[in-house]
């Protein structure tokens, strides 16, 4: 058997289990994804970055296999809302977008060495550099690092193009599309800063804190921007871009929640997942110091003698492997990690009580399977 998260209400599933329960959601989000990719791999984008380091950079992610779980949101609430889906599209590649040059740059902050398997943006660079130009080891990794920041830079005004072709090329109307770039602009992006900000400051400082400043950060690191898909399918669909109104107001909510609850989930398989599945190494959180519901949790309850190994595991990038394997197996046994799986699961029955709200549809139950999903997956 694989090694998952604990079994019980609200465990993770093997990937049998995840494809027989939710493959109606799984088709469609794959359908939607095999979509957005044609819209974003066409030949004008292709030809638009250059030279060709920036151009497989700014691909690299686009191309590397991700769900793209968020351009899916934004049209699925466009579709649930009664809207026409493609008319979401070209936002839907506007958030699929700024969200990968978030992972570029996340990928440079946490020193990541790889993504979905495959060697991060700053990583790859560095090794192009070091085999296609001869250059010392530290002249590649800064070059690795730099096209990282260019490209990030880069997708990020390729974001803003996509938002502003919703109304050049597919008909939504200039002022939703404008009141969408602002809530981007004014209050997304700083959110989103903030939140990574936090995340950075509050490692090793997991004393220092408490269950609402972690999930504050958590929501800005992740729940704003599914809050932003939601907000934008609704505008789209309801060819209004008010966010009081009633249905855009339940959907945005639901979406915002289930972001937080994504990030939760995220945080368990970081320490607890299976490290095939995931792409990247687990346990690496603890070697960071990532500040998380798990670790809270763990320290509230530990005794002396645990709270020395977690605080000295903690943040160490030279722990061993023992050491970070004894600190998971606290988390398990102090039952960590079956908190941070029930603050998961409780949060996505709040967002469900919103997701409520909306008319029936095969949309809203796809939503509705997505929120499960959420806390259920192994990666």
């Amino acid at each position: 058997m694989k090694r998952g998260l604990e079994n019980g209400p609200g465990s993770a599933m093997t990937d049998s289990a995840d494809n027989a329960n939710f493959s109606a959601l799984l088709d469609a989000v794959e359908s939607r994804k095999r979509t957005l990719l044609a819209y974003l791999t066409q030949e004008r984008f292709l030809r638009r970055f250059q030279p060709a380091h920036i151009r497989d950079a700014v691909f690299s992610y686009v191309r590397g296999g991700g769900k793209s779980l968020r351009p899916a949101v934004a049209m699925l609430a466009c579709g649930a809302l009664g809207g026409d889906e493609s008319r979401a599209l070209p936002v839907a590649a506007a958030i699929e977008i700024y969200h990968t040059w978030t992972l570029v740059h996340d990928d440079v902050i946490d020193r990541d060495d790889t993504r979905r398997g495959l060697p991060t943006v700053h990583r790859d660079f560095a090794r192009r550099a070091a085999e296609e130009f001869g250059w010392a080891p530290d002249a590649a990794e800064h070059y690795g690092r730099t096209i990282a920041m260019l490209a990030g830079d880069v997708q990020q005004s390729w974001s803003w193009s996509l938002l502003f072709e919703a109304h050049l090329e597919f008909g939504v109307p200039a002022e939703i599309v404008l009141r969408l770039g602002q809530d981007l602009a004014s209050r997304v992006t700083p959110l989103l800063v903030e939140g990574e900000t936090l995340d950075v400051q509050y490692s090793g400082a997991v004393l220092a804190l408490d269950e609402s400043a972690i999930i504050d950060m958590l929501w800005k690191k992740t729940g704003v921007l599914y809050e932003f898909a939601g907000r934008a399918g609704a505008a789209i669909a309801l060819n209004n871009a008010d966010a009081g109104l009633p249905a855009a107001r339940a959907i945005a909510r639901f979406c915002s929640l289930c972001g937080a609850a994504f990030q939760i989930q995220d945080d368990i398989l970081g320490i607890v997942g299976d490290e095939r599945q995931l792409g990247k190494p687990v346990g690496s959180d603890i070697r960071e110091g990532k500040t998380t519901l798990l670790t809270l949790k763990a320290l509230e309850r530990a005794d002396s003698q645990q709270r020395e190994l977690i605080l000295r595991t903690l943040g160490a990038e030279n722990a061993s492997h023992d050491d970070a394997q004894a600190v998971t197996e606290l988390l398990r046994q102090l039952g960590a990690v079956r908190y941070a799986q029930e603050r998961s699961r409780q949060t996505v029955e709040e967002a469900l009580g919103h997701l409520g709200a909306l008319p029936p549809s095969a949309n809203r139950d796809l939503l509705e399977q997505w929120a499960r999903y959420l806390i259920q997956r192994q990666f």
